[in-house]
């Protein structure tokens, strides 16, 4: 793991922590990086994953 990598985990951490919003994120991380991480904190939501499991 470089550095870069373990960085961009802290980052990632503390947006889905919610210790930083996802503007913070943005400016912190790539664009594409913070879609990316934006996406999979709605997919880990419990409010997302209880509906998909009713559908």
């Amino acid at each position: 793991m470089t550095v870069e990598d373990a960085g961009t985990q802290e980052i990632a951490a503390a947006y889905y922590d919610d210790e930083i919003t996802i503007h913070q994120l943005t400016e912190l991380v790539s664009a594409e990086a913070a879609a990316n991480l934006w996406v999979l904190k709605q997919q880990l939501d419990e409010d997302f994953i209880n509906e998909v499991a009713d559908a």
